[in-house]
């Protein structure tokens, strides 16, 4: 699924979303997904399926929000794992030569309606090991105030976000979220959530947000 593929006729299977690469000539590749369609003069060099984060049409924030609050205790904290949509850039050098989104495309409003954004959104539980799914976010909640508290959903900085991968699952980087007040403020960290990944971009911190709703 994600990383390089030979420009060769085969079918490439991307969360429900099938690419087809046909063969036409001895250098000469249509790309077929969908009702997208392209042809491809093969030189040798490999088709990359990457991760993209899930910007849509054009959003800069993803929330999920969690099927079970979490709870966390005074000067405590809990990591795990939620599920997050992806979307998928197919790539030929630096060129994209698509983009597409996988899966259910599902969008809310984070805020106030005079003053609110739109987000990406998803819902998902919050594991304790990594579930199998094709996108994942490690999450660790922090709490270094006395008092115990709550969190019902997390909103993510994507935009220029960097992605890692293996070859079954996408990777959103390490976040880091930390209730000091009645605001969480949320850390897209930049690094990849565990060793051993394939990444895309240069895994830069994005700057803080803060969950002022």
């Amino acid at each position: 699924m994600f990383g390089e593929h030979k420009l060769k006729t085969q079918f490439i299977k991307v969360g429900d979303k099938k690419i087809h690469l046909l063969e036409e000539s001895e250098n000469r590749v249509r790309y077929r997904r969908d009702d997208v369609e392209r042809i491809i003069k093969n030189n040798g060099e490999e088709l990359k399926v990457l991760p993209a984060p899930a910007v849509g049409y054009g959003v800069r924030l993803l929330m999920v929000k969690f099927k079970e609050p979490l709870i966390v205790p005074p000067h405590d904290s809990l990591t795990g794992f939620i599920e997050a949509p992806v979307d998928v850039d197919v790539k030929v050098g630096e060129l994209s030569v698509d983009h597409f989104i996988v899966g259910r495309e599902k969008y809310a409003l984070y805020g106030t309606l005079e003053a609110g954004v739109i987000c990406r959104y998803h819902v998902s539980p919050f594991y304790a090991e990594e579930p199998d799914s094709i996108g994942v976010a490690k999450l660790t909640v922090s709490n270094p105030s006395p008092e115990w508290k709550a969190l019902e959903r997390v909103v993510i900085p994507i935009w220029r976000t960097s992605m890692y991968y293996e070859s079954t699952r996408a990777y959103y980087p390490l976040l880091v979220v930390t209730i000091k007040d009645h605001s969480p403020e949320v850390n897209n960290t930049g690094r990849a959530p565990k060793d051993g990944l394939n990444s895309v971009g240069k895994g830069l911190s994005l700057p803080n947000f803060l969950m002022r709703w």
